[in-house]
Parts: structure tokens; sequence; C-alpha cells
């Protein structure tokens, strides 16, 4: 694959006299279903369009992330110092199931994305989604059979444990914290 980039002057240029960015981004997101209906590529589902968009977003995220941590840009000549050292796979799982993505990595080692974390394994969508379904009263068998039936996910019970738990955990600290005097008026009723 070759890395492009496109200036916003060519952008404009490029774009039909008369149209405004969004008539572009739907004439885009159309183009894009379009072809992938003709290759016959679902939208939605393992290898579907969505999980192959997320995939390409991540890595691009990731590797604008390197390219302002190490200060220059892929395959460019530098004087010594940290550079790249190829990538290492990781699988996350997101909204649109688990993804496969290729995490840069560099030479010296310092580098800590910040899109998805080292020892990251999933984004954040998902444990809202778990903390949701928790709350409507799933158990931790059932919201795990969801995922697995909506997303193609694995999500074992003891990692729903562990969201939940993180959850209360929070909830417990913020509920017994100490609180200011000065922060609550004291309201006196005179009853006469």
């Amino acid at each position: 694959m070759t890395d492009v980039t496109v200036s916003a002057e060519a952008v404009e240029e490029a774009q039909p006299a008369g149209l405004k960015p969004d008539a572009l981004d739907e004439q885009l997101i159309s183009r894009l279903v379009d072809r992938a209906k003709a290759d016959g590529i679902r939208l939605t589902g393992e290898g579907g369009l969505l999980q192959q968009l997320t995939k390409r977003i991540l890595e691009s995220a990731l590797e604008g992330e390197i390219t302002d941590h190490l200060g220059h840009e892929k395959h460019e000549k530098t004087a010594g110092g940290n550079t790249r050292n190829g990538t290492r796979s990781k699988t996350v799982l997101t909204d649109v199931g688990p993804v496969e993505i290729d995490v840069p990595r560099d030479r010296v080692g310092p580098f800590e994305p910040q899109i998805v974390r080292k020892r990251q394994r999933r984004l954040t969508g998902v444990d809202e989604m778990v903390l949701s379904l928790s709350a409507r009263g799933l158990t931790h068998g059932e919201i795990s059979a969801h995922l697995k039936e909506v997303y193609g996910a694995e999500v074992s019970k003891t990692t729903i444990s562990t969201i939940t738990d993180k959850v209360i955990d929070g909830m417990h600290e913020w509920q017994s914290r100490p609180l200011d005097s000065g922060r609550f008026p004291l309201i006196v009723a005179n009853q006469s």
C-alpha cells in the first residue's frame, strides 16, 4: 500500500463547483457502499465494510501517532536516533466486532500509542455496551452470548465481570469520599 498525502487545496480543486463538503461525503459513502455490494462484501459482520474501515482508520491514526512521536515520516532518512521498527499484530474488540490491526513499533521502545494503548484489548464503546446490558439486568453469560451473536466476538464472563467490577469499585469510591463541609450549605427549616 502506498501512503498518499492530499492537501486541502487539492481536495477543493477536485471538488465539483457548487458541491458542499457534506455532499462530497455523501458521494464518497455511496461509492464505498456500492463498491462493497458489487464486490460481494457485506456491510457488517466479520470481514465487512465497517470492520475494514475501522481497521484502516485505526492503523492510519497509529501511523500518525508514531510519525509525530519520532518527528519524521516513514522511509525518511534520519541521522541516528529512534526509528520505526515494523509492526505487531493485535486484535481489538470494537463496536463493529473484533478487528485485527497492525500497531507500529519504534526501535528504542518509548512509543506509547494513545488511540489503542499498549495491552488494551477493547475500545471504550464495548465497555459502555457491557455496562448498559448489565444495567438492564442481563447476566454475564447473557451478555457474553449477545456479543458473540451480534458481533461475532467472544468475550468471556470473566472479562465482563472485570468491566462491571471496575465501575462498581469506582462507584463505591465516589460514594465513600469525604464530603467537604464548606461546599454544602446548611438549611434550617423553622416550624412555627
